[in-house]
């Protein structure tokens, strides 16, 4: 399983490449919030990928 820190970076990388292919938007606020992304991702959000449309 990845870092938390090694996880928090490939969201910085993802938002970086976005905000690159759209020629717009401002990478700030996913950079900075990449950390709480992944926080709250692993450990309140729930997900499961064989029931998408659960909630």
């Amino acid at each position: 399983m990845s870092s938390r820190k090694e996880l928090a970076n490939a969201i910085r990388a993802l938002s970086m490449d976005a905000v690159q292919k759209a020629k717009s938007g401002h990478p700030g606020a996913p950079m900075g919030m990449a950390d709480i992304a992944e926080v709250l991702w692993r450990d309140f959000l729930k997900h499961n990928p064989q029931n998408p449309s659960w909630a």
